[in-house]
Protein backbone atom coordinates (compact mmCIF):
# COMPACT_ATOMS: atom_id res chain seq x y z
CA UNK A 1 0.00 0.00 0.00
CA UNK A 2 1.36 3.32 -1.13
CA UNK A 3 1.04 6.11 1.37
CA UNK A 4 0.56 9.80 -0.43
CA UNK A 5 0.50 11.65 2.71
CA UNK A 6 4.06 10.11 3.56
CA UNK A 7 5.23 10.95 -0.35
CA UNK A 8 4.05 14.95 0.31
CA UNK A 9 5.39 15.27 3.41
CA UNK A 10 9.40 13.64 1.85
CA UNK A 11 8.16 16.84 -0.80
CA UNK A 12 7.65 19.33 1.76
CA UNK A 13 10.58 18.39 4.08
CA UNK A 14 12.81 18.98 1.41
CA UNK A 15 11.41 22.62 0.90
CA UNK A 16 11.85 24.09 3.82
CA UNK A 17 8.58 26.75 3.60
CA UNK A 18 6.40 24.60 2.46
CA UNK A 19 7.58 22.39 5.05
CA UNK A 20 6.45 25.15 7.45
CA UNK A 21 3.12 25.29 5.70
CA UNK A 22 1.91 21.52 5.89
CA UNK A 23 2.68 21.41 9.66
CA UNK A 24 0.95 24.42 10.09
CA UNK A 25 -1.76 23.24 8.15
CA UNK A 26 -1.95 19.32 9.34
CA UNK A 27 -1.73 20.89 13.08
CA UNK A 28 -4.77 23.29 12.24
CA UNK A 29 -6.69 20.35 10.70
CA UNK A 30 -6.18 18.17 13.60
CA UNK A 31 -6.93 20.92 16.11
CA UNK A 32 -10.13 21.62 13.97
CA UNK A 33 -11.16 17.97 14.39
CA UNK A 34 -10.47 17.73 17.93
CA UNK A 35 -12.07 21.00 19.14
CA UNK A 36 -15.01 20.88 16.93
CA UNK A 37 -15.97 16.89 18.42
CA UNK A 38 -15.14 18.18 21.93
CA UNK A 39 -17.15 20.89 22.24
CA UNK A 40 -20.30 19.10 20.04
CA UNK A 41 -19.85 16.29 22.83
CA UNK A 42 -19.05 18.16 26.05
CA UNK A 43 -21.10 21.25 25.46
CA UNK A 44 -24.49 19.95 23.65
CA UNK A 45 -23.22 21.44 20.47
CA UNK A 46 -21.99 24.57 22.06
CA UNK A 47 -18.55 25.84 20.64
CA UNK A 48 -16.13 26.65 23.17
CA UNK A 49 -12.42 26.70 21.94
CA UNK A 50 -9.82 26.61 25.17
CA UNK A 51 -7.63 29.75 25.37
CA UNK A 52 -9.28 31.36 22.23
CA UNK A 53 -11.13 34.08 23.22
CA UNK A 54 -14.19 34.94 20.30
CA UNK A 55 -15.18 38.52 20.32
CA UNK A 56 -18.14 38.41 17.81
CA UNK A 57 -19.76 35.54 16.16
CA UNK A 58 -22.36 36.66 12.98
CA UNK A 59 -24.18 34.72 11.17
CA UNK A 60 -25.30 34.73 7.62
CA UNK A 61 -27.76 32.97 5.86
CA UNK A 62 -26.70 31.55 2.14
CA UNK A 63 -28.28 30.87 -1.15
CA UNK A 64 -26.42 29.04 -4.18
CA UNK A 65 -26.75 28.82 -7.64
CA UNK A 66 -28.12 25.23 -6.96
CA UNK A 67 -30.47 26.51 -4.60
CA UNK A 68 -29.32 24.90 -1.74
CA UNK A 69 -29.13 27.07 1.77
CA UNK A 70 -27.56 27.40 4.46
CA UNK A 71 -25.99 29.14 7.68
CA UNK A 72 -22.47 30.24 8.27
CA UNK A 73 -21.06 31.29 11.15
CA UNK A 74 -17.84 33.32 11.79
CA UNK A 75 -16.35 34.01 15.39
CA UNK A 76 -13.68 36.72 15.41
CA UNK A 77 -11.05 35.98 18.32
CA UNK A 78 -9.61 38.62 20.26
CA UNK A 79 -6.17 37.51 19.28
CA UNK A 80 -6.81 38.48 15.16
CA UNK A 81 -8.06 34.75 14.09
CA UNK A 82 -11.08 33.62 12.29
CA UNK A 83 -13.02 31.12 12.00
CA UNK A 84 -16.02 30.04 10.14
CA UNK A 85 -18.48 27.09 11.00
CA UNK A 86 -19.97 25.73 7.61
CA UNK A 87 -22.30 22.66 6.80
CA UNK A 88 -20.53 20.13 5.25
CA UNK A 89 -21.48 16.65 4.65
CA UNK A 90 -23.92 17.04 7.39
CA UNK A 91 -21.60 18.10 9.88
CA UNK A 92 -20.43 21.30 10.84
CA UNK A 93 -16.53 22.04 10.21
CA UNK A 94 -14.69 24.58 11.79
CA UNK A 95 -12.29 26.23 9.04
CA UNK A 96 -9.87 28.94 9.99
CA UNK A 97 -9.16 31.96 8.00
CA UNK A 98 -5.93 32.12 5.97
CA UNK A 99 -4.22 34.51 3.33
CA UNK A 100 -6.04 34.77 0.13
CA UNK A 101 -5.21 36.29 -2.74
CA UNK A 102 -8.73 38.08 -2.70
CA UNK A 103 -11.51 37.97 -0.24
CA UNK A 104 -11.45 35.66 2.39
CA UNK A 105 -10.68 31.96 2.64
CA UNK A 106 -11.44 29.91 4.95
CA UNK A 107 -9.87 25.59 5.08
CA UNK A 108 -10.21 22.92 7.53
CA UNK A 109 -10.20 18.93 6.83
CA UNK A 110 -10.42 18.94 3.09
CA UNK A 111 -12.43 21.60 2.62
CA UNK A 112 -12.10 25.73 1.67
CA UNK A 113 -14.71 28.31 1.89
CA UNK A 114 -13.78 31.19 -0.13
CA UNK A 115 -16.08 34.20 0.49
CA UNK A 116 -15.78 37.66 -1.80
CA UNK A 117 -17.73 39.98 -0.76
CA UNK A 118 -21.75 38.75 -0.51
CA UNK A 119 -20.48 34.96 -2.19
CA UNK A 120 -18.88 32.50 -1.75
CA UNK A 121 -17.70 28.86 -2.90
CA UNK A 122 -16.84 25.95 -1.09
CA UNK A 123 -13.98 23.86 -2.97
CA UNK A 124 -12.73 20.44 -2.34
CA UNK A 125 -9.45 21.05 -1.91
CA UNK A 126 -8.12 17.25 -2.40
CA UNK A 127 -9.61 17.49 -6.44
CA UNK A 128 -8.13 18.57 -9.20
CA UNK A 129 -6.84 22.20 -8.96
CA UNK A 130 -9.16 23.36 -11.89
CA UNK A 131 -11.83 21.52 -10.84
CA UNK A 132 -15.41 23.70 -10.09
CA UNK A 133 -16.14 24.35 -6.60
CA UNK A 134 -18.69 21.51 -5.18
CA UNK A 135 -20.78 24.20 -3.44
CA UNK A 136 -21.46 27.46 -6.38
CA UNK A 137 -22.64 30.33 -6.86
CA UNK A 138 -23.81 31.23 -3.14
CA UNK A 139 -25.30 34.60 -1.77
CA UNK A 140 -25.87 35.69 1.20
CA UNK A 141 -29.82 36.49 1.67
CA UNK A 142 -30.58 39.71 2.39
CA UNK A 143 -34.07 40.36 4.89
Amino acid sequence: MIDARAGARTFFTSHSFLSRQWRTLAFIGALASATVAHAASANGGTLDIRDIHVQSRHTFSYTCADGKTFKVSYLNAANGQSFALVPVEGRKLLLVGVVAASGVKYVGDRYAWWTKGPGGDLYDTMADPNSKPIVAGCATIMR
